[in-house]
């Protein structure tokens, strides 16, 4: 069985328990989780966040399987990741990944390293809104 168990682009709102039972595993001792979250501040932001909105490159879902496989290769550990596109306001999720393993090393080395190559890697690129209707298109990655 593939390791990685969902990794997909979602219009739809993320489910962290739909992510979990994904990667429910007997043999698994440890599940970690990260959600990214739409926050309403900005360092480069003049006026607060409202809204990012999120585009992709239609190679995006094949990217994000890789990301997640080449991140669980040589581990025990089991991948589940989605990213949002469209429109997320302030709170929403735009990633959610579950990782499990054996032991909780794995499972916090393999989630750390698909976030941050998903930051990276990743063809999505988002446009942040702010509350003067100001926008600013922000890098390649989530």
């Amino acid at each position: 069985m593939s390791a990685v168990r969902i990794a997909r682009l979602s219009e739809e709102p993320l489910d962290l328990d739909a992510h979990l039972r994904a990667v429910e595993d007997d043999a698994s001792g440890a599940v970690t989780t990260f959600v990214g979250r739409v926050r309403n501040t900005d360092p480069d932001a003049a006026d607060a966040v409202i809204a990012l909105e999120y585009s992709a490159h239609p190679d995006a879902p094949a990217a994000l399987e890789r990301i997640a496989a080449a991140a669980a290769e040589g581990t025990d550990a089991i991948v589940a990741v989605s990213h949002r596109v469209g429109r997320l306001d302030v709170g929403e999720a735009a990633v959610v990944i579950a990782v499990a393993s054996g032991h909780r090393a794995a499972a916090f080395e393999v989630c750390r390293t698909v976030i941050e190559t998903i930051k990276t890697d990743l063809p999505v690129w988002k446009r942040q809104v702010e509350a003067d209707g100001t926008t600013q298109w922000k890098g390649l990655g989530g």
